[in-house]
């Protein structure tokens, strides 16, 4: 006989988006075989945008544009041969193209107290959730703010904008099928807020007061112009305008006051939009004839056993006239009594002070004198002892550099030979190139440690270094050495070092430590520089640079810190360099909220929840559903990925108890449970048998077996319940036997059977994988046989 004709390649199921072409293909063994398609068990002879193709040994059913009605279990059967697949059609939310990148490309612009709508139409399977964000939070209706949603669109409305409205917003339309979300900016002008306050006064004369204030806090969305500045005078009702700054200046100087005379100043500040509110100053009155201001603390000239010499400065300010003299206090170091050292004011600015005592400290201050009066005295001079002058220090002993590169160089030394060594108060650094004689000092304040790194030299240069010890009599005699700087190291412009342990994507759980070490190389050190979004790191975010390797470190993760972070290397030849990457702090979801349980449809039953608090902040969260037939029965998923707040399952039997629970999931784990409290029941028909007197007929009524409702196809999810049954008739009553794959089930504890007035049933509690094959139901009596037969098709979860 002829070989028999095989299946080179099968069917295979696909998924496919609501709008695009699909095509189911398989391949045969022989070319003369002559194909026939079937969709959900019924024979394809033509339908709208469906093709049948033949190329040789492949057979192709061509779908140009997949639509909902095309969904189903497709099958093709040739000679001997028969094989199956599924298309699943996928419908998103989806936004016309145009639309959505005007709205996120282009910030909403409005004026504040104008109205805002922003209207955005979608298309999608139904049902459709809308929902609107603003910094993470689920936009609420109020007074102001209201947010309309509809099968075919979703608006947000405004009816009076105010400033605090901009900012970024965020749309999420959610159904079966997937999310999509989308980011736009809103941005409300306004005038600017008042300057910020309060108006000091940082300089008053007799003639003149100079005003200071801050910025505005808010711009009000444009650019700064001007300030706008005004005085009124006590007493008075106008208010006078005395000028205007630029919007970089934030101080003001005016001559047209009054000596003694009283006035309040107030600033706006001024934008393309309008004027501010104005910041208003206390009062302030204008001095009359002013006293001087406080001399800078008197330095210590010389010392004696009885006597102290000390010089001072004029001061800073001198007052409304000129100074006369000057008062000299002064006081035991230790007490807070100051004591005149002279009645009448001195016209010199130096003064020995005599008939001190022998070994203790003073200090002293100064208060300059004019025509108003003596002004403020000055800060206390450097505590002083009246003794005779002291030697300065010898020299530091066995100076030598520890260490050096290209543009530095290390001292180390130790200190003077000395029969008491703690008059030294500390140590003075000084260099000097070898083409100068110059010297400099490297500090301005006395080193107190016997090292010092003199640091900003040039490479291949020779420079000559010396140190001081220091006393209260002055400098000592210096040490010198000479140093000659190493050669440069070669330029090496700055990269980064990305291998595989730095991530582009960093999925953070919330209250995790945020740990990035990137590394890089470059010659010499470059400025690095790290950013959030464009801006610089929040305060929680410290950053280490050391040996090749910078490091962000952000030790509890908040959802704020989600973002992009930038880190930039440059040198200073101005070549520049930067790494991205992303950072994304998440959570395991929080619970669903309660359960509502409905029987929408006879026999079925729709499982509502509220929607876990993790959908504010979590794209990526979806539901799953379970139930359990008792209390203390096992739970199995009968629904999963699901991306809305509903479910509804077909497959109950009446006079069963269920329970029902819901969980939230996304890329870290599972929320906890949300749970019924009571059972679900859909009551079993009470069938009344009546016993009727047998009555004598002549004819034989006994009949063979036949099947009224044949066993339909079906495709189910693992994990879940399936429920077969048909219809069966015939007298005596059929014995009922049930085959998978010609074996029979009646000793199997994984299926439930049952015959109930001729309709008989096959329940599989929780379908698996190995469930997949052909079943079939027989019905024998003594006058002959009767079947049906069904696939059973299994569908994974992903």
């Amino acid at each position: 006989s002829a070989p028999r004709c095989h299946l080179n390649k099968q069917l295979l199921g696909v998924r496919v988006l609501k709008g695009e072409p699909a095509e189911l293909s398989c391949t045969v063994s022989k070319e003369d075989v002559t194909g026939t398609w079937f969709k959900d068990g019924l024979k394809l002879t033509s339908m709208d945008g469906v093709v049948f193709e033949k190329e040789g040994l492949v057979h192709k059913l061509i779908i140009n544009k997949v639509e909902d009605i095309h969904a189903g279990k497709y099958r093709f059967e040739g000679g001997d041969i028969k094989t199956e697949a599924s298309i699943f059609v996928e419908d998103p939310p989806q936004v016309d193209k145009v639309l959505l990148k005007n709205l996120t490309s282009v910030p909403t612009v409005a004026k504040a107290g104008q109205k805002v709508q922003i209207k955005i139409p979608f298309e999608g399977r139904l049902p459709i959730r809308a929902m609107w964000l603003k910094d993470r939070m689920e936009l609420a209706d109020d007074t102001r703010i209201r947010v309309d949603n509809t099968e075919t669109f979703t608006m947000l409305s405004i009816s009076s904008s105010e400033r605090k409205d901009c900012g970024d917003y965020k749309v999420r339309l959610k159904n079966d099928s997937g999310v999509l979300e989308i980011n736009l900016k809103l941005l409300v002008l306004d005038k600017p807020q008042p300057p910020a306050g309060p108006i000091k006064i940082v300089e008053s004369s007799v003639n003149d007061i100079t005003i200071q204030w801050k910025p505005p806090k808010d711009d009000g969305g444009k650019p700064l112009q001007r300030y706008i500045i005004e005085r009124q005078q006590i007493g008075k009702n106008d208010w006078v305008t005395l000028g205007e700054t630029p919007r970089t200046c934030t101080t003001f100087t005016t001559n047209k006051v009054e000596q003694d005379m009283s006035y309040y100043f107030r600033v706006r500040a001024v934008n393309a939009e309008g004027t501010s509110d104005a910041l208003e100053s206390e009062e302030v009155k204008v001095v009359g004839k002013a006293s001087p201001g406080a001399p800078d603390a008197p330095e210590v000239v010389s010392t004696s056993k009885d006597s102290i010499t000390i010089s001072w400065k004029v001061p800073r300010k001198t007052g409304s006239s000129r100074i006369v003299g000057y008062i000299v206090q002064k006081r035991k170091k230790g007490t807070m009594t100051w004591l005149p050292v002279n009645n009448a004011p001195v016209t010199d600015k130096k003064q020995k002070i005599t008939n001190l005592k022998t070994g203790l400290q003073y200090e002293f201050r100064v208060a300059a004198v004019n025509d108003a009066g003596i002004g403020d005295a000055s800060g206390p001079s450097q505590p002083a002892f009246a003794r005779d002058p002291i030697k300065t220090p010898g020299p530091v002993q066995d100076l030598k550099v520890s260490s050096s590169d290209s543009s530095s160089v290390t001292l180390t030394w130790k200190t003077p030979e000395t029969k008491d060594g703690s008059d030294v108060k500390g140590y003075e650094v000084e260099v000097r190139p070898s083409t100068s004689l110059n010297w400099t000092k490297c500090a301005s304040l006395p080193i107190e440690v016997t090292t010092y790194t003199v640091k900003g030299l040039q490479a291949k240069q020779t420079y000559f270094l010396r140190v001081r010890a220091l006393n209260d009599s002055g400098p000592g005699e210096a040490t010198e050495l000479e140093a000659c700087m190493e050669s440069a190291a070669p330029v090496v412009s700055p990269r980064f070092l990305i291998d595989g342990t730095v991530k582009s994507f960093l999925l953070i759980k919330a209250g995790n430590t945020i740990r990035v070490n990137i590394p890089f190389e470059a010659s010499p050190d470059p400025a690095v520089t790290w950013l959030k979004d464009g801006l610089h790191l929040p305060n929680q975010a410290t950053v280490t640079t050391k040996d090749g390797t910078t490091q962000l470190l952000i030790k509890a993760a908040e959802f704020t810190d989600s973002g992009t972070y930038t880190v930039e290397l440059q040198n200073a030849l101005g070549k520049r360099e930067t790494f991205s990457f992303q950072v994304q702090v998440t959570d395991i979801p929080e619970s669903p909220g309660p359960i509502r349980l409905e029987e929408n449809v006879p026999n079925t039953v729709t499982v509502t929840w509220e929607p876990s608090a993790s959908e504010m902040w979590e794209s990526n969260l979806y539901y799953t559903v379970l139930k359990r037939e008792s209390e203390k029965g096992v739970w199995r998923v009968v629904g999963d990925l699901i991306y809305n707040n509903k479910f509804t399952f077909t497959e109950l039997i009446p006079g069963r108890d269920y329970y029902f629970r819901v969980v939230a999931k996304n890329s870290l784990g599972a929320s906890g449970p949300s749970e019924t409290v009571k059972p679900w029941r859909i009551q079993k028909p009470k069938v009344e048998s009546k016993v009727k007197p047998q009555q004598y007929r002549g004819v034989n009524q006994n009949l063979p077996p036949r099947i009224l409702v044949p066993l339909k196809p079906h495709v189910v999810t693992t994990g879940s319940e399936c429920h077969m049954s048909c219809a069966v008739a015939g007298h005596p009553s059929p014995k009922i036997t049930w085959y998978k794959d010609s074996r029979d089930l009646a000793n199997d504890p994984a299926y439930l059977c049952t015959n109930d007035f001729g309709v008989c049933s096959l329940v599989i509690l929780g379908v698996t994988e190995h469930d997949e094959g052909e079943y079939m139901v027989e019905a024998t009596n003594a006058l002959g046989r009767a079947f049906s037969k069904a696939f059973l098709t299994i569908k994974g979860n992903n």
